[in-house]
């Protein structure tokens, strides 16, 4: 993903390399339009975790919908940028029907406590990036 591209950009970019790719790879791909995605958006907020000041202003906004997909897809992209922790266990705990945890054991690898393959996991995520940028760029 090039430094240049906007996030309708990168979607589509992230659209295309979703296909037929695996779930090692999808999760990959995953991860890095999240992480593009913040980049891009950061210069909305003076500084701090972006997500979280996203989902308040979000919230703040009476976009409540929108602010908790957003958090239940970045908790996801935690889990697959770093295992278990945190974001894993609030995800079992919040029990969304956007993402799905799968069984894992202490070997599972962190692509794999994600089912990326889920039907609501990845063009979820992608309309929920698309959702918050049109926020954050008509705000």
């Amino acid at each position: 993903m090039e430094a240049s591209q906007s996030v309708p950009d990168l979607v589509a970019a992230a659209r295309e390399a979703a296909k037929d790719a695996k779930p090692e790879e999808l999760a990959a791909v995953a991860v890095d339009v999240f992480s593009a995605f913040e980049a891009r958006m950061q210069h909305h907020f003076k500084r701090g975790p972006f997500s979280r000041k996203l989902r308040a202003v979000l919230l703040k906004e009476g976009q409540a919908d929108l602010a908790g997909r957003l958090h239940q897809y970045y908790l996801a992209v935690n889990v697959l940028k770093h295992g278990k922790g945190a974001s894993l266990r609030e995800l079992l705990d919040t029990q969304s029907a956007l993402i799905v945890v799968k069984p894992f054991d202490e070997t599972t690898p962190e692509a794999a406590l994600v089912d990326v393959t889920a039907p609501s996991f990845f063009e979820g995520l992608m309309a929920t990036i698309l959702d918050a940028y049109a926020f954050l760029e008509n705000k």
